[in-house]
Order: C-alpha cells, then sequence, then structure tokens
C-alpha cells in the first residue's frame, strides 16, 4: 500500500493525482489534524510528529511514504530517511525549478509556511535552481486553516489572498510556486485574483508521477480488483469525512487516530 501523510487535508491535493495515476493501488492516508498547523511548529516537533506517523503507516502495511505536506519535507524527510533507511520515500519539494525555467520576467513568488521557508530543504533547491532568478517568498499565516474549514472562495479567504499575492504582483512575478499541499485548493481563487497571464504552479502531479517511478524501481505496483482507500486523522473523523467529500469528492473508510503519552499514534475503535 501506499501511505501518504500530511499536517491535515492538504495533502489530499496529492493523493487525488496519485488516486488517479494509480487506481489500483491501495493507499492510506493519514491527517494529523490534531497537530494542525504545523507551519508555525518547531522542526524538532515536527520532526517527533513525523516520524510517528511514518511508524503507524508502517503499522498498516504501507511499502511507500509519500510526505504530502512542504513542512513536514522541510523539517524531517532528511531525518525519515535515515531514520528508515529501507523504506522509499517520496517528498514534497517547492517547485522552483519549473518556475524558473519557464518565467519570463525573472520574478517568480513562492507561497509557503515559515517552516517551509526556514528549512534545508528550501535552500537547496534556491541554491540549486533559482540563479537569476529572485524570489518573492510569501508567509501565507491564516490560509491552511481556511482550507481545513472547507473555506475556499469566501470574502475573507479572498481578503487574504489579495493581501498575500499584492507583493508578487508588484514585483510583477509571472510564476507562482504552491509550496504548500493545502494551496492548490485555492488555485482558482488565485488565478482569479492574478489573472491568466501568471502561471500558478501545483506540484501534485510532478509528485504522483515520481510515486509511480519508484513504485515501478521497486518492483511495488500492484493490481487488485478492490483497491482500499482508507484515511486516519487524529482530529475529529466526522468533520474529516466532510471535507474529504467537499476537497476531493469522495468518500472513503475514515477512522480515528490518537495520539498518546508514549508519543505514539493508536487506531481508535470507531470509524465513520
Amino acid at each position: 500500500m501506499i501511505g501518504v501523510f500530511d499536517s491535515g487535508v492538504g495533502g489530499l491535493s496529492v493523493w487525488r493525482e496519485v488516486d488517479a495515476l494509480m487506481p489500483a493501488q491501495a493507499i492510506v492516508y493519514f491527517a494529523d489534524q490534531g497537530h494542525i498547523p504545523y507551519g508555525p511548529r518547531p522542526m524538532e516537533e515536527i520532526r517527533l510528529f513525523s516520524e510517528a506517523i511514518v511508524r503507524f503507516l508502517l503499522e498498516q502495511g504501507c511499502g511507500i511514504i509519500v510526505v504530502a505536506c512542504n513542512t513536514a519535507s522541510a523539517a524531517a524527510l532528511k531525518h525519515l530517511r535515515a531514520a528508515f533507511p529501507d523504506v522509499p520515500f517520496v517528498g514534497m519539494e517547492p517547485a522552483v525549478k519549473p518556475a524558473a525555467q519557464t518565467t519570463r520576467t525573472g520574478q517568480v513568488g513562492v507561497m509557503a509556511t515559515p517552516a517551509t521557508f526556514q528549512g534545508e530543504l528550501f535552500a537547496s533547491v534556491v541554491e540549486r535552481f533559482a540563479n537569476g532568478v529572485q524570489l518573492i517568498n510569501q508567509v501565507c499565516p491564516g490560509l491552511v486553516e481556511q482550507v481545513e474549514a472547507g473555506r475556499l472562495d469566501t470574502p475573507d479567504t479572498e481578503t487574504m489572498l489579495r493581501q498575500y499575492l499584492a507583493p508578487m504582483m508588484e514585483a510583477n512575478v509571472d510564476t507562482i510556486v504552491l509550496a504548500c499541499t493545502h494551496y492548490p485548493f485555492l488555485a482558482p481563487a488565485i488565478r482569479r485574483i492574478v489573472g491568466p497571464a501568471v502561471q500558478v504552479i501545483d506540484p501534485a502531479p510532478a509528485i504522483a508521477r515520481q510515486v509511480k517511478r519508484v513504485m515501478e524501481q521497486r518492483g511495488l505496483l500492484l493490481s487488485v480488483d478492490e483497491a482500499k482507500r482508507v484515511f486516519y486523522t487524529s482530529g475529529d473523523a466526522k468533520t474529516f469525512a466532510q471535507t474529504l467529500k467537499h476537497l476531493a469528492g469522495t468518500d472513503g473508510d475514515i477512522r480515528a487516530a490518537r495520539w498518546n503519552e508514549a508519543r505514539r499514534f493508536l487506531s481508535e475503535e470507531y470509524s465513520v
């Protein structure tokens, strides 16, 4: 099975691409809504949660882990690969490379959380791919919470987006990188504000293709009659069920997981 995790529902933007590309594969999704948002948290705490989630997903039988969270990838991906050397990981990398290759003005906006900008991963991406390109980095507090609440096309969300997009538009960006997996759900609103001349890059399709490549290399691709779709949340399972339907247009086997004093996630007895 494929294990996919995020701090909340943002990783569903990656989940839906993986599911569409490999419909015969079983997928287990974990939303750590009990600890959301990850963005303002210390790196060490994000690594703690991420490692516990990976252990949980491995216990469910997952053979590959997709870190469908830019913040967790920035804070924990290197640590996870060292802690689980036999497990293949696919993480989120800000799409600076394709943005740098396609920009005409040389001005690229990046929307992300504070932890993403502070991580070694972002610094590495900038060093490798942003030569000759000016990045306008924009922290976007509150947008994750808006997506979690399903408030994608509301006046208050638009007000926030206009505030965060204004410095980019003033800098004449022609490309915007969505470096948080929650933000693709806001892409229609973002495109409406910035207009058709600005390219908005959602990395999720490329991540799904990378997951498939890794699975092919590892011989992990399977074909089953009815692929399982299981969703765990450390928050409220009923609320997650409603959000899943709203964001991804699907139902699933939704279960609850709780964080215990031993710093592990345990599956609860009930499901939705």
